[in-house]
């Protein structure tokens, strides 16, 4: 009989997106082949010393984490000490992804398209004119490393603009101030640690009473359309779907990845890029495998054959992973 894979299933964590990895973890396990996988769960809040003590025994683990101490790089880079492969980007990949200021840069040296951006440190002297004057208005106000729009507003009248400001120093000591785009809002997924693959691409509808995808409706059922492929030419489905993969390399992405964008004319601009989608029922991870033939069971299949792939990539370099 063939012997079961180990999955170290990690949620929860310490960020303010706790809940929602939470919530994406029970998603998964409840998924997860029980006759292919032994799945034991950790919450990093407080099974760091279950999961040192384990780690032996751990052939791959499936990292749900979402915000700081998680998708940040920090986590990752305790899986690599602990010699367990996972899923996702890692500790470099993880990092740069979800620092926006960082990644803006690293998408221009790859001539990928952005909005217009500055960044701003809490302790810089505020000088709204000045903004206004580099970015125009309505323009985006955002805490550099926070997910799920978390902290984010979108400014239309300087005199909004301290407390978007205010509100975004709430989550992080620096923020992203960039040109407000409107247009078609789409996302890409990309699944691959060499050889990539991108999936169809998702067109994502907020209702009306949403001015952006935001937290809510992001993840309540039914704030949203999500539409599968997207309502968009074939040409530009491929340029989105091209981008998607070079945003995944130029953020050193492993695994799986999701790159948010924009089509406004006939442009289309990368916003961000996300190293652990969400994967909870109401995600678009999970609708673009879909679309393209997976089922939710088959993509976690596939997302840990990524991760044990890497460790033999690693074994067979020499090194001990």
């Amino acid at each position: 009989m063939r012997k079961k894979v180990s999955v170290a299933l990690l949620s929860g964590g310490t960020s303010s997106e706790r809940d929602i990895s939470i919530k994406g973890g029970d998603y998964v396990y409840s998924a997860l082949d029980k006759s292919k996988y032994n799945v034991i769960r950790y919450d990093p809040s407080a099974d760091i010393p279950k999961l040192f003590a384990d780690a032996p025994q751990i052939d791959v683990a499936l990292v749900i984490l979402h915000g700081s101490n998680g998708e940040d790089g920090t986590v990752q880079g305790l899986l690599d000490l602990l010699h367990i492969p996972y899923q996702c980007s890692g500790p470099l990949g993880s990092a740069v992804a979800m620092h926006k200021l960082a990644s803006k840069r690293l998408y221009e040296s790859a001539d990928i398209r952005v909005p217009a951006y500055m960044g701003v440190n809490r302790n810089s002297p505020v000088d709204i004119a000045q903004y206004v004057d580099r970015i125009g208005l309505p323009l985006v106000v955002k805490p550099a490393s926070s997910g799920s729009s978390i902290g984010m507003s979108i400014v239309r009248e300087a005199g909004g603009l301290a407390d978007a400001l205010e509100n975004a120093f709430a989550f992080d000591e620096t923020i992203l101030l960039e040109e407000y785009i409107s247009g078609v809002e789409i996302t890409g997924a990309v699944l691959g640690n060499d050889a990539l693959e991108a999936l169809p691409i998702v067109e994502i509808v907020p209702q009306c009473d949403h001015e952006y995808f935001d937290f809510t409706a992001k993840y309540t059922a039914g704030e949203t359309r999500e539409i599968c492929p997207a309502r968009i030419s074939g040409a530009f489905t491929n340029q989105a779907r091209e981008l998607a993969c070079k945003a995944h390399q130029a953020l050193f992405c492993k695994g799986c990845s999701r790159t948010d964008m924009i089509l406004c004319q006939d442009r289309i601009y990368v916003l961000e890029t996300n190293t652990i989608p969400g994967m909870t029922s109401e995600s678009l991870l999970p609708l673009a495998a879909k679309t393209r033939g997976m089922t939710f069971e088959q993509l976690l299949d596939r997302l840990i054959e990524l991760g044990l792939e890497r460790r033999q990539a690693d074994v067979e370099k020499g090194r001990d992973i």
